[in-house]
């Protein structure tokens, strides 16, 4: 089962280090600078039957949209991603923040993270996702930044 991560961080050289963690696990990856970039985003009813995606990780503090605003958007649009596998990293984690991410289910990291501290939680992800689901189609319209 070849897994599919989301990855929102407007640092270039994280972007694409936390894409080479989730790369050398065997995912297929799309990352972006920001989330309005991304297809996954969308301002209204999700259309998609199945997830899109099944990890997410996002920078809290991003151009345009943080990455809590992204989460609690999909969520209200019915995103059907599993909600433990959404992951916030932060630099400096705001109370408010802190509590959002809480209330939105999502696992929290502290910039610089520790890569066997992701490892660990996309252990968990790995675990929570059924090996037979099926996933939405982001190739149709959507375009990694990072080629």
């Amino acid at each position: 089962m070849k897994l599919r991560a989301v990855v929102f961080e407007d640092n270039e050289e994280l972007r694409t280090t936390i894409s080479s963690i989730l790369e050398m696990r065997g995912y297929e990856v799309f990352s972006y600078s920001e989330p309005l970039l991304c297809p996954v985003y969308l301002d209204r009813e999700c259309p998609h039957e199945h997830p899109c995606m099944d990890v997410l990780i996002t920078d809290v503090r991003m151009p345009n949209m943080t990455g809590l605003d992204f989460i609690e958007n999909q969520t209200r649009y019915g995103c059907k991603a599993i909600v433990g596998n959404k992951a916030v990293i932060s630099g400096a984690w705001e109370d408010d923040e802190i509590e959002r991410a809480k209330r939105l289910g999502c696992q929290m990291f502290e910039k610089p993270f520790k890569i066997n501290e992701i490892n660990k939680w996309l252990n968990e992800c790995e675990e929570r996702t059924d090996p037979n689901r099926k996933l939405a189609n982001l190739r149709l319209n959507s375009k990694d930044d990072t080629e």
